[in-house]
């Protein structure tokens, strides 16, 4: 098994439990590409969750791994985020995706889920291309919108 086939194999774990328990939640950003064919690679898991389900989540993951402390960064207000190491792979958990940017505050909720593929029978839920387009814009990661953009044109 190479290291993205693990990294999937580590996702559909934490799929099963999430989904066990109802949990509101997508994948986005690197993660979000690779399913698209937009990007060859990505480094961690992004998996952005309802705040509602926020309390569940860490219930459920921290019994799955490591929850690390997190020191607050200028350019987010996000209102619950959580990093995990899970099986040696990294785990970025969001609720309330705040991004600032010129000093405005930009909401990103987890407002729907635009598809779901299959990874080892369990459910992955994705989010939209075109909302992780506008939040790499508002983050300045001009080569993911880029990447985003030649993919959209083709």
């Amino acid at each position: 098994m190479n290291e993205t086939e693990y990294k999937l194999q580590v996702l559909s774990d934490i799929a099963h439990v999430l989904n066990e328990h109802h949990v509101k939640w997508a994948v986005g950003g690197s993660l979000l590409l690779y399913f698209k064919n937009i990007t060859d690679s990505f480094h961690d898991l992004d998996l952005m969750i309802a705040e509602a389900d926020a309390q569940t989540v860490k219930t459920c993951l921290s019994a799955m791994g490591i929850l690390h402390a997190t020191a607050p960064n200028p350019g987010y207000q996000t209102r619950v985020f959580m990093e995990y190491t899970i099986q040696d792979v990294d785990i970025d958990v969001i609720a309330g995706f705040v991004i600032v940017k010129d000093g405005i505050a930009y909401e990103c909720p987890l407002n729907q889920i635009a598809e779901t593929v299959r990874i080892n029978n369990e459910d992955i839920p994705l989010q939209s291309v075109a909302e992780w387009r506008r939040y790499y814009a508002l983050m300045g990661r001009n080569q993911r919108v880029q990447q985003i953009d030649e993919w959209s044109n083709q």
